[in-house]
């Protein structure tokens, strides 16, 4: 680790948190109503749905809402992918999609998940890329955001049945949020040299005299959304590690900027809308102890090296630079590996596959804490509400009295719908990993053997489940089980979660928001981010610790006895 390194993580960390501080207060008025720069089009999306923006929903017709536009959105886009050989913009021919990719493929993008189990350049065409991929990063990340107000609205009142329109949070969030950040940043990135074009493939010819083809393509813009939209899916099959995807070590930065400015942001929408700014920041402030601390770990593990080569003489100054390059450097690698596990993006610079053990491990760690840390647009700050309402009921049974949050009295009814919103991760995860790995089928798709390939199977789908996409790395994962068994994992990663989350939403807004008392445990302060973040490695982290144990830390403890994997 040097000096420069971690000059180079505050400065993109903290320009991240100076632009997600006004973007925050922006969404908060975008969420109200108050942005009106588009009202024509908003008008015009309104007549042509028949949606009536001020008409509210109850948390039953708002999941119904979501959940029939979401089916919508992977039908659409499955017939899409599996027909793209008989539609235009298609340069390069390719053929449809196998049915079993193309429903991994829905799914997945459909989800905000984006793993991705063929090669961009390889099997999309430009009008799938465009008119299918990229369409779903808007409107999945657009979701998110969407649920997430929903759940906050039910803190703001009390006695109140709706949780908002979902047309018109939908519809604001893409027009006044997302579509323009990606204009910007997509200009930006075209500047920086991605390629944003039509055009063919194109083949050079090598100083070796080896023909070689160039993959074009509309990508810059698809990008930006890609990273700003926490959804992670790459252009290109080696995602940002592509030098077209990520041409320099400016790129990457706004790459990880983007990424982390809408769920940090939101954190502070929430304390906007609620009345209290004050609530908002201590959410902020958990998600970044733990991104720092993820950072710092990933840092020092890659820049320490693998200590069989040190005690082999290799000279080990770089430390492992396997699988990342050195536009980046170790430090913007942690960086960009904290933030794009931790907010349930998915994008990767380097490959996790060739991280030391230790540093392998804490992306798949992140992403085992429930992907709220700071989570995916939306999807984090509603999951960390889920575990707000659980450190306010451990600490009402710790002084003995009825937990409340924000004036909400924390019954049995939310804790029960709470738990079962937790328990759907490790449930998904845990189940579908310990059946693939006594499966010959599935396990002829690992590339290593030992706790090295358990680390690959574990981490596919915890990425799954988690809604993340990114990959260990080494694992066939085009084959019938595991497109099919990954993509289940993606629908109750995401759904399963999210309607116990508007049920709670529902019995929330229906109670009264109580005034605070002297005794009211302060929400809000140093006491409760310390409670929170021991709740989420707790409740998050430990349900995982033997299969961890089995995987990454193995593999650790096995290199430092001299055998690797």
């Amino acid at each position: 680790m040097t000096l420069i390194g971690w000059a180079q993580i505050a400065l993109v960390l903290g320009l991240a948190i100076a632009i997600a501080i006004p973007l925050g207060h922006y969404m908060a008025a975008v969420a109200g109503g108050r942005v009106t720069f588009l009202r024509p089009v908003e008008r015009l999306l309104y007549a042509a749905g028949g949606i009536d923006p001020a008409r509210g929903m109850s948390w039953k017709g708002y999941a119904l809402a979501m959940l029939a536009t979401n089916a919508a959105g992977f039908v659409l886009l499955y017939l899409l992918l599996r027909l793209q050989g008989m539609l235009p913009l298609n340069p390069q021919g390719f053929d449809g999609m196998s049915p079993w990719l193309a429903f991994n493929t829905a799914v997945s993008f459909v989800t905000n998940t984006n793993w991705q189990a063929y090669n961009g350049e390889a099997a999309a065409s430009y009008l799938s890329q465009m008119a299918g991929l990229a369409v779903q990063n808007f409107l999945s990340a657009a979701t998110g955001i969407a649920l997430a107000l929903a759940v906050t609205r039910a803190f703001v009142a009390g006695g109140v049945k709706e949780l908002g329109n979902f047309w018109a949070d939908l519809v604001r969030m893409t027009l006044y949020v997302l579509l323009p950040l990606a204009i910007v940043l997509g200009l930006a990135f075209v500047a920086l040299g991605m390629p944003q074009t039509l055009a063919s493939y194109v083949q050079a010819t090598t100083l070796e005299g080896v023909t070689q083809t160039i993959p074009l393509g509309p990508a810059a813009f698809q990008i930006a959304i890609k990273h700003l939209g926490t959804n992670g899916g790459g252009f290109f099959g080696v995602n940002s590690l592509h030098p077209f995807e990520g041409p320099d070590a400016i790129a990457t930065s706004l790459q990880i900027i983007a990424q982390a400015i809408i769920p940090f942001g939101l954190a502070l929408t929430f304390g906007r809308m609620v009345g209290d700014v004050r609530q908002g920041r201590a959410l902020l402030a958990v998600m970044l102890i733990f991104v720092v601390a993820a950072t710092a770990i990933i840092y020092s593990a890659e820049a320490g090296g693998n200590p069989l080569h040190i005690a082999a003489g290799v000279d080990a100054l770089q430390g492992n630079m396997e699988g990342k390059d050195i536009r980046f450097g170790q430090a913007l690698v942690a960086l960009f590996t904290a933030t794009t596990t931790g907010a349930s993006c998915g994008a990767v610079n380097a490959m996790f596959d060739s991280f030391m053990p230790l540093g392998g491990v804490v992306p798949m760690f992140l992403i085992h804490l429930g992907e709220v840390l700071p989570g995916g647009v939306g999807s984090g700050l509603y999951g960390m509400l889920v575990f707000a309402l659980l450190s306010v009921f451990v600490a009402g049974l710790m002084v003995g009295r009825t937990p409340e949050y924000l004036g909400k009295k924390i019954q049995a009814r939310e804790m029960k719908l709470a738990m079962l919103a937790v328990l759907v991760l490790p449930a998904v995860i845990l189940g579908f990993a310990s059946l693939s790995m006594v499966l010959p089928f599935a396990v002829s798709s690992l590339a290593n053997a030992g706790p090295h390939g358990l680390s690959e199977m574990l981490y596919a789908y915890t990425s799954a489940a988690g809604n993340n996409g990114s990959a260990f790395g080494g694992l066939t994962a085009d084959t019938p089980w595991l497109n099919t068994t990954l993509g289940i994992s993606m629908l109750l990663g995401r759904f399963a979660y999210v309607v116990p989350v508007l049920a709670i939403a529902g019995s929330l807004a229906l109670k009264p928001r109580a005034p605070e008392s002297a005794g009211t445990f302060p929400t809000h302060g140093p006491l409760f981010v310390g409670l929170m973040a021991g709740v989420i490695l707790i409740l998050g982290g430990l349900q995982y610790m033997p299969s961890i144990a089995l995987s990454p830390l193995a593999e650790h403890f096995s290199m430092l006895a001299g055998k690797t994997f």
